[in-house]
């Protein structure tokens, strides 16, 4: 999978929980749950009280939480990976490239949510 992205905003969050690399995360500076909106994805891991870099705006690299098409709308899963959207949750990223399984990396555009 890809490791390429273009990330046009990135800001730095504290956070106010443990969260992994690459994952989508609040404005509360916390790893998302499931269907949450988010401001962005994790570029590192970090705990609560340390600073991250969250890419916003443009393209990042997110995990994905199951099989994923290229093109499908993204929403945050109960660890903060990225799954397909159905019909509810908010839709935080679109799909570039597919992954034929959880644990795969893809480069996704970022949505503003709310």
């Amino acid at each position: 999978m890809s490791q390429q992205s273009i990330p046009l905003l990135t800001i730095t969050r504290t956070l106010s929980g443990t969260v992994a690399p690459n994952r989508f995360v609040t404005a509360a500076g916390a790893q998302a749950g499931a269907d949450a909106n988010a401001i962005g994805v994790s570029r590192q891991g970090g705990n609560s009280g340390d600073t991250n870099s969250i890419d916003a705006i443009g393209t990042t690299i997110i995990e994905t939480g199951a099989a994923v098409n290229d093109g499908d709308t993204l929403k945050s899963d109960a660890s903060g990976r990225a799954i397909t959207w159905a019909t509810s949750g908010a839709k935080a990223a679109i799909a570039l490239q597919a992954a034929t399984a959880a644990g795969q990396f893809i480069e996704a555009l970022l949505l503003p949510n709310a």
